[in-house]
């Protein structure tokens, strides 16, 4: 901790002996004579909406978050902001007509409504594919961007030694079960919360002393300042560049990259929808949370999250715009302009107490997921795979210390893979790199689930091709449809442009992923919808909805509302 000062390790240690020893009295607390599985993996009926809504966002909010989209607000701006901002629709979503059919279900993991629904097959599968993706993409994806932004803050020469102690801490809490990891959940939030606040209320005071000279920095002076000098970067739609062709000498190449990731307008008919209802609704990652919870508490708990993600772009994305105007006006000499390093640029310039309560913000919400993403795994690997076809006689007590070893495992499979970055998290952009791999299956998963629940016909080979189509055709949009189709047709338009990636020009081309993942659904949905109709009007598996489900009380409605007209009121304002 080099570039530390002891007021800074002290509220570190602070926060590590909190979360710490609170986690060991909630576990304490509530664990019971005998601990069930269920207990264990969904702490059911233990946690309150606000655990749940805490916990939703400790969860969510990562390295991905901090480190990912702050670099993106570096890069594109408050366009990113859209990830943050139509989650707080698709929780509403989820929370009126998704969780209701979990609940009614008796769904526990996400597998295990894939085998209700349509049949072992598609599960087993499925389980399969959603413990690799989560091993080898999301949970080394938050290991290494956490691990390099602390280590790139502390003064760099420690990546390795700071990824075994995020391992450890979050070791720590997971194999403590959903009731730990709940529970903690609320001390990450509201560390991460005031720590990133606190943060970008001093990124706004330093703007306003470095560009406008203000002997004491104002925040609001600060953001106005921002908006002055990079009113680019206030746009939430950007336009669609006219030229498809560009290189690294002209100015609308930079503009090409931009869109390439979020391709304006457009990606609100497409692929955002999906990323965000997918994320939410059909992951076990995050619904979890809710699983073991009754519908009220469930709802409120989700729309209570789907409320603070109206204030979390401000956290996450506003540092790297307060970056990228330091940085074009010469304020940030240490930085070499890479969009992942922008958050820690900004935290080397917090004071004394205040950067340690910036790297326990960020470590929290690191912990936080780590914690989460193993808790998932062991949960789907234990009640999917191992009780199923493994040992179907075990009992509760070989079921938890199973999920305990799950947990074990694959932390020494994310170390492995982030030891030296094999994935090359790094080069991609650890946002992008996430959004856009986990894109691959977003299209066929999601219109799984969906045509599952409220298409009574719809068959289990419609699931299987469904889930495998969605996949192939997300590779065909992105390896093949422009060598075979061109850059230009009525289903997408393609972007060449030039790249220095380690001091070599890359030309590179390719259509907006979120595009790619728009039309991979439609296409599948289609398809699934055509083998359905060669089945029974009726699947004898189909869900049975009542219309009452999706009934909610007043307060509930009156949260939606809220939600609904702040958001409104956000996108008038920078559209």
């Amino acid at each position: 901790m080099g570039n530390l000062a002891t007021l800074d390790i002290i509220i570190f240690l602070v926060y590590f002996v909190v979360v710490a020893g609170y986690g060991i009295w909630i576990y304490n607390r509530k664990k019971s004579t005998a601990t069930g599985s269920k207990d264990y993996f969904l702490a059911e009926g233990s946690l309150t909406w606000w655990a749940i809504g805490a916990s939703l966002i400790a969860s969510n909010i990562s390295a991905e978050q901090f480190i990912g989209m702050s670099g993106e607000g570096f890069f594109v701006g408050i366009a990113v902001a859209a990830y943050e901002w139509i989650a707080a629709i698709a929780l509403i979503i989820i929370a009126v007509w998704f969780i209701p059919i979990y609940l009614k279900n008796k769904i526990y993991t996400m597998p295990q409504f894939l085998e209700t629904r349509y049949n072992k097959s598609v599960s087993l599968i499925m389980a399969v594919f959603w413990l690799f993706l989560y091993v080898i993409v999301n949970l080394t994806s938050i290991l290494y961007l956490g691990a390099l932004a602390i280590d790139t803050l502390l003064g760099g020469g420690s990546l390795h030694i700071i990824m075994i102690g995020l391992l450890l801490m979050a070791l720590l809490i997971g194999l403590g079960g959903m009731k730990v990891i709940g529970y903690t959940d609320v001390i990450q939030v509201a560390v991460l919360i005031i720590g990133g606040f606190a943060t970008v209320y001093m990124a706004l005071q330093i703007v306003d002393q470095r560009i406008n000279g203000a002997t004491v920095g104002n925040a609001l002076a600060g953001f106005n300042t921002l908006i002055n000098e990079a009113p680019q970067h206030f746009k939430l739609i950007l336009e669609k560049p006219k030229a498809t062709t560009t290189t690294l000498a002209m100015p609308e190449n930079l503009d090409v990259q931009k869109y390439v990731v979020l391709p304006g307008l457009a990606m609100y008919f497409a692929g955002q929808w999906i990323v965000n209802l997918n994320y939410w609704g059909c992951n076990q990652y995050i619904t979890q949370r809710a699983l073991g919870a009754d519908l009220k508490t469930a709802r409120t708990g989700i729309l209570f999250a789907g409320f603070l993600k109206l204030f979390m772009p401000i956290i996450v994305m506003l540092p790297g715009i307060a970056a990228y105007v330091l940085y074009s006006k010469g304020h940030l000499p240490g930085f070499n302009g890479v969009k992942d390093g922008a958050y820690s640029a900004i935290l080397g310039f917090l004071p004394v107490g205040l950067k340690g309560l910036a790297v326990a913000a960020l470590t929290a919400a690191i912990v936080a997921s780590l914690a989460g993403k193993v808790n998932s795994i062991s949960t789907i690997f234990t009640l999917d795979i191992y009780k199923k076809y493994l040992k179907a006689d075990a009992t509760e007590i070989e079921m938890v210390r199973t999920g305990r070893w799950a947990i074990i495992i694959a932390m020494f499979l994310a170390l492995a893979f982030t030891w030296t970055d094999v994935l090359g998290i790094g080069g991609e952009g650890g946002f992008t790199f996430i959004q856009k791999y986990t894109g691959f299956i977003s299209p066929g998963v999601f219109a799984m689930f969906l045509l599952g629940m409220f298409w009574k016909r719809t068959t289990g080979t419609a699931a299987l091709v469904g889930v495998i189509l969605g996949f192939v055709l997300a590779i065909f949009f992105n390896s093949f449809a422009v060598d075979i189709f061109g850059k230009e047709t009525w289903l997408y338009t393609a972007f060449t442009y030039e790249k220095l990636e380690g001091g070599v020009v890359q030309t590179i081309t390719e259509i907006p992923f979120l595009i790619n993942m728009g039309w991979s659904f439609v296409i599948t949905i289609i398809v699934m919808i055509l083998i359905s109709l060669a089945g029974p009007k009726v699947n004898p598996k189909a869900f049975v909805i009542d219309a009452s489900m999706f009934k909610v009380d007043n307060r509930t409605l009156v949260l939606i509302v809220v939600t609904l007209l702040l958001l409104t009121a956000l996108y008038v304002r920078f559209w």
